[in-house]
């Protein structure tokens, strides 16, 4: 009986802890990265992976075994992040600063949620309440420069010259209508008289444009 005690006890702490992670994850990415982001591939991926790193911190080093942390489950553990890591580090296709960001971030607050099973339930409150406001203040502080950048393809390389700059901007302000605030020249090609430009200017939507840094069309 006692056993069975105990048994719904941890069942019940699983649950909690599950929830409160759940909880604490989708309020991020569904009132701070998506509105921006706009991508629900990564949204999907937030989720599940914050799950799955919640599930193997609780159940391979969050409870305690005999008294002690098993040293299998130590092993366990730290050999699925390594190999989650592994993933993300040598996947072919590239992901964007923002998108990893975020993602490093709530996995770090999953394994926070995971290993620290034993604390009061208020105290696991104000660790997540802290990760909240974090994310807030960071989202709040970046919307304050609401400066955007594209990547152009330019034609017209005779305004790249130092002395033409304020005629580059303009041009650049008339085809893109926008307002530039600032233009950085990269390579230049004179056998066909192109140059890539990265060009900074006043973003009025703070959504995040991934499109903004392609170098080219994508094919098909």
């Amino acid at each position: 009986m006692h056993e069975l005690f105990e048994a719904n006890i941890e069942l019940f702490h699983l649950l909690g802890s599950l929830i409160l992670n759940c909880v604490t994850v989708w309020f991020i990415v569904h009132f701070f990265y998506y509105p921006k982001g706009q991508r629900r591939d990564y949204y999907f991926t937030f989720i599940l992976l914050s799950v799955s790193i919640f599930m193997l911190i609780y159940l391979f080093m969050g409870r305690e075994i005999a008294g002690t942390v098993s040293d299998a489950g130590m092993v366990g553990a730290a050999l699925g992040l390594f190999a989650i890591f592994g993933i993300i580090r040598y996947r072919t296709e590239s992901v964007p600063i923002r998108e990893m960001t975020y993602l490093f971030f709530l996995i770090a607050l999953s394994v926070l949620n995971g290993k620290t099973g034993d604390l009061h339930i208020v105290e696991r409150l104000v660790i997540n309440l802290v990760f909240i406001l974090i994310v807030w203040l960071a989202e709040n502080f970046h919307s304050a420069y609401n400066q955007g950048c594209k990547y152009v393809k330019y034609d017209n390389i005779d305004l790249i010259k130092p002395e033409r700059y304020d005629d580059l901007v303009k041009d650049l302000e008339e085809r893109l209508g926008v307002k530039v605030t600032r233009v950085e020249v990269g390579a230049v090609d004179f056998l066909t008289d192109m140059t890539m430009l990265r060009v900074f200017y006043i973003d009025p939507d703070k959504r995040i444009k991934s499109v903004d840094r392609m170098f080219k069309a994508p094919e098909g």
